[in-house]
């Protein structure tokens, strides 16, 4: 299992966004101070008030809406699916600060939470999952000559 710490500085709405991207909310680890955010069976988001937060950590709380401290990728099941999660999340409170990246063999958007936090949406080709991204180029001729990361 993984579980990604957030900070929040609204809990209630940080609620209402996750929920909106169909999201889960397990009441059991759910109080005043944070919540816990039902990704899939083996992916949960702590999101926690600024002050429950810092009990966790003796390090500065940087605000996401100015400074990156993580990146979190989630992969979506077609294209389309990915297109949906950002419509869902913009409806929602959230913004997308870049153009969508097509790499041919995958497709990303990105999406800040209300609070900045970095959401990445993704759809890789199974062939590319499988066999990495130079295969799927090779077989399929598309995508870029280099690919960061990659």
């Amino acid at each position: 299992m993984i579980f990604v710490n957030l900070t929040t500085t609204d809990l209630d709405r940080s609620r209402s966004f996750y929920t909106a991207l169909g999201c889960d909310i397990n009441p059991a680890f759910t109080d005043e101070n944070a919540a816990c955010i039902v990704w899939d069976e083996n992916t949960f988001f702590m999101v926690l008030t600024h002050a429950h937060f810092s009990q966790f950590t003796d390090k500065q709380i940087v605000d996401p809406h100015t400074s990156a401290q993580a990146l979190i990728a989630l992969s979506r099941d077609s294209r389309e699916h990915v297109d949906s999660t950002l419509t869902a999340g913009l409806a929602a409170g959230g913004k997308e600060p870049r153009d969508p990246q097509d790499y041919g063999f995958m497709y990303s958007r990105t999406m800040e939470d209300p609070d900045g936090n970095i959401l990445e949406f993704m759809y890789m080709e199974p062939q590319a999952a499988e066999e990495g991204p130079e295969a799927y180029v090779a077989e399929h001729g598309e995508g870029p000559d280099q690919v960061p990361g990659y």
